[in-house]
């Protein structure tokens, strides 16, 4: 597995990073200001996972979040291939930036956030029904995913905040790969699974990655991450302080 910052095959890329910077301003501490990262450079082509390495405290979610727009970066640029244009995830509007999640780029964190009280199989149909697919397909699509990724039938009636950790982080693989999205955000996407689960999960990241997709992962799991990543990037390169990570 290769440690360097290109694409690893002839496909274009569909995500360019390149001289990301970031910082923390504690406004409770007299507004002092922590540098977290800076000069943050990647290239990530189509069927091409590539996943974020380095210790604790490097920065990897930080990262990741910048990469989805969730924290505003203060230096450099995020492209992300969206339609027949580029899209600066860095730079843009509020609009621009839920109108490239809307299509282009997923994300699949480790934690469940939905609605209360809306039911499993409207949380995952839901991205495909904001694409304008015909309920009934979008529907369609969430029974499949959710039977394979083996959470009951009983259950899917249900708001997933009431399932375990294992569940509520299969319902989120379910949303996330409900759509088929040209680039995709993985933050831990087997955690909290059994073996089984796991296997299914990954087998999924391969399929996507068959069809084209871009993919930027946290896996702390080595073996995961060997199997279905084709480079690492430790973040650590970048990092100029310590923060979470």
């Amino acid at each position: 597995m290769s440690m360097d910052q290109g694409p690893r095959n002839d496909r274009p890329p569909l995500i360019e990073v390149e001289g990301l910077g970031k910082t923390f301003t504690l406004y409770n501490q007299n507004d002092a200001v922590i540098p977290v990262m800076q000069n943050a450079s990647l290239r990530v082509a189509a069927g091409e996972a590539v996943a974020l390495t380095g210790e604790s405290g490097a920065g990897k979610s930080s990262l990741m979040r910048m990469l989805y727009g969730n924290y505003r970066a203060q230096t450099g640029s995020i492209r992300i291939r969206h339609r027949e244009h580029w899209g600066d995830v860095a730079s843009a509007e509020p609009h621009a930036i839920l109108d490239l999640r809307r299509e282009t780029l997923g994300y699949v964190s480790q934690f469940l956030r939905v609605i209360p009280r809306v039911s499993t199989l409207d949380v995952v149909s839901e991205p495909l029904v904001r694409l304008g697919v015909e309920p009934t397909a979008a529907q369609e699509k969430a029974r499949e995913l959710l039977t394979r990724l083996r959470i009951p039938q009983t259950l899917w009636p249900l708001s997933p905040l009431t399932f375990s950790g294992g569940e509520q982080q299969r319902v989120n693989i379910a949303r996330g790969f409900a759509h088929r999205f040209p680039c995709l955000l993985l933050d831990e996407p087997t955690a909290s699974l059994d073996k089984l689960n796991r296997e299914t999960v990954l087998d999924m990241i391969e399929e996507a990655k068959a069809d084209g997709v871009a993919v930027i992962g946290i896996f702390h799991d080595a073996e995961a991450r060997r199997r279905v990543c084709d480079r690492e990037i430790d973040v650590s390169s970048f990092a100029v302080g310590r923060t979470a990570a």
